[in-house]
């Protein structure tokens, strides 16, 4: 069986995010998803607790049809130090041989460790960045078509454009 890893932070899962997963487990029978920087939150980039990321990404995944067997979803910590890093995220997550990720200080992390990395095909990137739809929802602009409406939803259930907007307005 191969396995592989997908690492973001998901703040907010998006619609690129979804199509890394699809595209990744097409080439895998399993993927975990490390959901990154998982001890912040409450903060302009971000906003989102690890709870509510696992949370969107569930959601996410079920709207989109993808099997949830085939996916483990892992909150991961920082650790502060890019030496120590890769040791953290494997002990936080089930083994795994493949690691796909587009930002090339991760690759040089896993390669270093002696991983397999491969690149996803980017979808939309330039308009899909978690930092242009908290940037849109901080200006009440558009920002729900870039996420998957189960992710829109939930945002709006938990008034997380009311917290980000708080956020910015208190300048944490």
């Amino acid at each position: 069986m191969r396995r592989g890893l997908f690492i973001g932070r998901f703040q907010p899962p998006h619609l690129g995010h979804i199509h890394a997963i699809k595209a990744a487990l097409g080439e895998c029978d399993e993927l975990i998803v490390a959901v990154g920087s998982a001890q912040y939150s409450h903060t302009l980039e971000n906003p989102f607790t690890a709870g509510e990321r696992i949370e969107m990404l569930r959601k996410a995944l079920v709207e989109e049809g993808v099997d949830a067997s085939r996916v483990h979803i892992v909150p991961v910590p920082d650790v502060g130090e890019h030496s120590l890093w890769v040791a953290r995220v494997k002990s936080f997550c089930p083994g795994f041989q493949v690691v796909y990720t587009n930002n090339p200080l991760v690759k040089r992390l896993f390669e270093e460790e002696g991983y397999e990395v491969k690149s996803i095909d980017l979808y939309q990137r330039d308009l899909e960045m978690g930092a242009r739809i908290r940037e849109l929802m901080l200006e009440g602009r558009g920002w729900e078509g870039l996420v998957p409406r189960s992710v829109a939803e939930y945002i709006k259930s938990i008034r997380g454009v009311e917290r980000l907007r708080e956020i910015a307005r208190k300048d944490y």
